[in-house]
């Protein structure tokens, strides 16, 4: 039986290793800038779904409400028109009472039943005012439904033609750092990788621009400068932990100030002396 023969990465120098590197931070950085661009837009798309979710909720129990409160004033109705009846029959009854003893508790129970139905009338006008002011409370919240759905179909359009026009793109720039990440060594891929996660900018690889991390901004000690323009290892900011390379070999070009510093002559001790 034939052992599967691992497929390992050919060895390359340091300068390769950030050469790379530096690649796949900027196919990666044009990727961040794509999903930059369209991050927005499902968030809000979603937002709006579940506020129109709310709205529909809301319209529902404020039906539900009027329902209700419609069937309480029918109720209150009947009880209006026992009422009124019950007194009929009370002022009926008093013009065959015995004694005063019964005109009294006739006059007391027409009394109560009058009150009932002033208070049933109270609690209609009442209902009756609830369900308008519910009412309008409905067509405010259809209004804004009606807008919030518009504004939904015009953010998922927004959304479709960004992604359209995205789609292609990105997935060009993910074969690219496919192809890229299978040129670097595991170890090393995995650790610009968890720095790149842990930057706040998505920035696992910088250069050093005027003696400083272009990621922290720290002032890099003049040797490890030194270091980082030799690419004969791999220096990291001791401040922020991310990768550092040259402005060569980012493709970057010094500043005036860099340039006249790099390339101010030094005066020799031979010619210092002869003087």
């Amino acid at each position: 039986m034939a052992k599967e023969v691992k497929k390992d990465i050919p060895e390359i120098s340091v300068e390769q290793k950030l050469t790379a590197l530096y690649k796949l931070q900027t196919i990666l950085s044009e990727m961040d800038k794509i999903k930059t661009l369209r991050g927005e837009l499902p968030l809000e798309v979603r937002d709006l779904e579940d506020e129109i979710t709310g709205l529909n909720t809301r319209i529902e129990k404020i039906k539900h409400e009027i329902e209700e409160l419609k069937q309480n004033v029918a109720t209150r109705k009947i009880d209006i028109e026992a009422a009124k009846a019950s007194i009929e029959k009370y002022k009926a009854q008093q013009d065959n009472v015995r004694n005063n003893r019964e005109f009294d508790v006739l006059t007391k129970e027409i009394e109560f039943q009058s009150l009932e139905v002033e208070l049933n009338e109270k609690r209609i006008r009442e209902a009756n005012a609830s369900v308008k002011a519910k009412e309008e409370e409905i067509v405010k919240s259809e209004n804004a439904l009606q807008e919030r759905t518009k504004d939904l179909e015009d953010k998922k359009n927004e959304l479709d033609e960004i992604v359209a026009e995205t789609k292609q793109e990105e997935e060009r720039l993910r074969e690219n750092a496919k192809s890229i990440e299978s040129t670097i060594e595991p170890r090393l891929l995995q650790a610009f990788k968890r720095i790149r996660a842990n930057s706040r900018n998505g920035l696992g690889i910088t250069y050093v621009q005027r003696g400083a991390c272009g990621g922290c901004f720290n002032k890099i000690p003049a040797q490890r400068q030194l270091d980082v323009r030799m690419r004969k290892k791999i220096i990291v900011c001791e401040y922020c932990g991310r990768i550092m390379v040259d402005q060569e070999l980012a493709g970057v070009a010094p500043t005036a100030t860099e340039t006249v510093k790099e390339t101010k002559p030094r005066r020799s001790r031979l010619s210092s002396s002869a003087e």
